[in-house]
C-alpha cells in the first residue's frame, strides 16, 4: 500500500574525530561553509548510506535491490528493464513512449532507490526519469567545526622497483634501503567533533507514482537509524543517529475524505516543523563553549507547539 500521508523529518547525527564528508575540491577536507565555518554533510552523502544500509539489510533482492550501485554501469539494468516489460532491448533513442513507461515502471517495482529518491534513467536504452517522494537536504552542523590536517606515517612503502623481476630483487632492494627510506608520510583531515541536523521530506502524491510503500517507509526509518553503524571507517572515526523526529500529517477535517486530501497535501508548512528553536530545541548546555560530545547539548521537544493535524513520532 503506497503511503498516503505527507512526513517532514528531522535527523540528528554526530562525527567524533573523523571526517563527515570529504570535499573532493579541497583534497577530501571535511565540508565546511566558509563563511561561518559551519560543518556540511552533502544530501548525496546521506542517500549513499541509506542505499549501502538497504542493500545489506535486504541482501540486494528485488524488489529491493538498489540502482545506483558502487562501481556498476546504470546502463545494464536499464537495459534489462526494457528486456523484461517489453521483450527486447531497443536502440538509443529509438524506444517509444508506451515502452519508456513500462520499463520506469518494471524500474520503480524493483529497484528501492529509485522508487525512493527516483533517478535519472533517460541513457542508454531509456527508462525515463522519475522524481522520488523522498528528498533530503544538505545537513548542517550546530556549531562552528574545526578541520584538521594531521600528520600521520605509514610504516612501509610502495615502491615501483625497476627490473625487478623476481620476489627477491624486491627483497635485494628493501635490505640495501636506510631504515628512514622504508616509511612515508601522509595526511588525515578530521573534525574533532560536529553535530549535524538534516531535514527531509516526503511525498505523499509522488509516492503514488513510483509505488513507494509503508514497508518502504518503515524501511527508511530502519536505515537512518542503524545505517552508521555499518559504514565504519579509520576516516569516518565515530559517527552515530543521535534523533529521528518525524512529523506526520493525520488532517483535521471531520469528513473522512477530506481528511485523506489533508493528509497527503499537509496540514502546515514545512519550516514551521523542522525549524530548530520551534518545536524541536537544541542547545549546548549551560557551561560549554566548545561541544566535543552529543552529552553537551540538550535536546527539548515541545509537542505543545505542534500545529493542528501534526503528530510528532521521535525515534
Amino acid at each position: 500500500m503506497n503511503i498516503e500521508n505527507r512526513y517532514e523529518f528531522l535527523f540528528l547525527f554526530d562525527c567524533e574525530n573523523g571526517n563527515p564528508n570529504g570535499d573532493p575540491d579541497a583534497g577530501n577536507a571535511p565540508r565546511i561553509d566558509p563563511e561561518d565555518m559551519y560543518g556540511l554533510v552533502s544530501d548525496v552523502a546521506l542517500k549513499r548510506r541509506v542505499r549501502n544500509y538497504v542493500q545489506i539489510a535486504r541482501h540486494n533482492m528485488r524488489p529491493h535491490a538498489i540502482f545506483i550501485e558502487h562501481a556498476t554501469n546504470l546502463n545494464r539494468p536499464i537495459a534489462e528493464s526494457h528486456l523484461e516489460a517489453n521483450g527486447e532491448i531497443p536502440e538509443k533513442g529509438k524506444a517509444s513512449k508506451d515502452k519508456v513507461r513500462l520499463a520506469k515502471e518494471w524500474m520503480c517495482k524493483n529497484f528501492y532507490d529509485v522508487r525512493t529518491f527516483g533517478a535519472v534513467m533517460s541513457t542508454g536504452a531509456n527508462a525515463g526519469q522519475v522524481r522520488g517522494p523522498v528528498q533530503f537536504s544538505f545537513a548542517r552542523s550546530l556549531d562552528k567545526v574545526l578541520p584538521l590536517d594531521i600528520s600521520v606515517t605509514r610504516m612501509a612503502v610502495a615502491e615501483d622497483v625497476k627490473g625487478a623481476k623476481d620476489i627477491a630483487s624486491y627483497k635485494a632492494w628493501e635490505d640495501a634501503q636506510p631504515e628512514d627510506q622504508l616509511r612515508t608520510m601522509g595526511r588525515k583531515s578530521l573534525i574533532p567533533y560536529g553535530l549535524y541536523a538534516a531535514k527531509g521530506f516526503i511525498s505523499a502524491n509522488l509516492a503514488q507514482e513510483t509505488g513507494f510503500s509503508e514497508a518502504d517507509l518503515e524501511l527508511l526509518w530502519e536505515a537512518l537509524l542503524n545505517m552508521y553503524d555499518h559504514d565504519r571507517s579509520a576516516s569516518k572515526g565515530m559517527m552515530s543517529c543521535r534523533g529521528l523526529y518525524i512529523f506526520k500529517h493525520t488532517g483535521t477535517d471531520s469528513d473522512l475524505e477530506q481528511r485523506k486530501k489533508q493528509a497527503m497535501l499537509g496540514c502546515a508548512p514545512a519550516h514551521k516543523l523542522l525549524d530548530l528553536g520551534g518545536i524541536i530545541d537544541i542547545k549546548k548546555r549551560e557551561g560549554i563553549e566548545t561541544p566535543r560530545k552529543f552529552a553537551d547539548y540538550e535536546v527539548t521537544v515541545n509537542k505543545d507547539r505542534l500545529p493542528d493535524g501534526i503528530e510528532l513520532i521521535a525515534k
